[in-house]
């Protein structure tokens, strides 16, 4: 078993049975069982309501998966051999249980198993969504291994929910008094707040080489190592955050300002201090966030 990953939207505790999904005759028999269990998704909410620890999943019954359309249904996997699904409605097919709630919020506040599960759940709704046509040849596609591909009949190609990999790296700068880490501020963002730099990896380019060319870019920094921290599945709508510390080669960072209004330096009990809370000006990104454990993992 792997291990446990730090990351919000990570440690989905279900076994997705990736070998069986393509037997039309096993999904059938899945999604016939009395004993299943379904989330709600509704235009890209998840619908909760108020368990023991505060608020869940609200979790139907075999029953509404069996009712939703192959369009409105997808297999998530199996819990202790129980089949998982999650369904769409329409906001006025939902009964006045629980409440909807947006992914971010649900980041926040649902235990990770559950945030992992309704993560998995919007990023596979999110792909179908966009990709109703066949890439090759332009002709409607069709769903098939509960929700995991799709396949054009017109010319058979098949298509598989799409992933996106993202490099996000925290600089550090060793060669001063004492190391600092750079965060970056877009301008966009909520007052006060910084973050990690981020890029998308390119075709053609390693992980390594998107982290340098990233932080070349946005603040003008030469990368003289790189180490991995930890990913994070992130459904937004479906990228993969690889997280990155990352050595530079000097402290002169300047904002790209197409990228970046501004950048700042920050000591380990700078850091610390963001990430408690206490700094006079910087906020820190979310707990969810791979920034924020990038952020703490250095500050220690």
């Amino acid at each position: 078993m792997a291990a446990p990953s730090p990351n919000t939207f990570a440690g989905n505790p279900l076994d997705r049975a990736g070998d069986h999904r393509d037997d039309a005759g096993w999904m059938a028999e899945r999604l016939a069982r009395t004993d299943g269990a379904c989330l709600v998704i509704v235009n890209g909410e998840l619908l909760v309501e108020p368990g023991t620890d505060g608020e869940q999943i609200t979790w139907l019954g075999a029953e509404a998966a069996q009712r939703a359309s192959e369009a409105d249904r997808l297999f998530l996997g199996l819990w202790k051999n129980s089949p998982v699904f999650a369904i769409r409605l329409a906001a006025d097919e939902i009964a006045t249980r629980g409440r909807l709630i947006d992914l971010r919020t649900a980041a926040a506040i649902l235990a990770d198993a559950e945030a992992a599960m309704a993560g998995t759940a919007a990023s596979l709704f999110g792909w179908h969504a966009r990709h109703g046509f066949c890439a090759n040849c332009g002709q409607g596609s069709q769903i098939t291994s509960g929700g995991w591909k799709r396949i054009c009949p017109a010319c058979e190609t098949s298509h598989f929910p799409r992933v996106d990999p993202v490099a996000i790296m925290l600089p550090v700068y060793e060669g001063g008094d004492e190391p600092v880490c750079l965060l970056g501020r877009q301008a966009a963002w909520p007052a006060g707040r910084m973050s990690a730099l981020a890029g998308f990896i390119e075709p053609g380019e390693s992980i390594e080489e998107g982290c340098a060319r990233e932080v070349l870019e946005e603040a003008g920094l030469g990368v003289v190592s790189t180490r991995y921290h930890s990913s994070q599945p992130w459904p937004f709508p479906h990228q993969l955050m690889i997280g990155l510390i990352c050595t530079v080669d000097s402290d002169q960072a300047r904002a790209n300002e197409a990228e970046l209004e501004s950048v700042a330096w920050l000591t380990r009990p700078e850091a610390r201090a963001v990430l408690e809370g206490h700094h006079p000006t910087i906020k820190a990104p979310p707990p969810f966030a791979i920034a924020h454990q990038l952020i703490r993992s250095w500050a220690g």
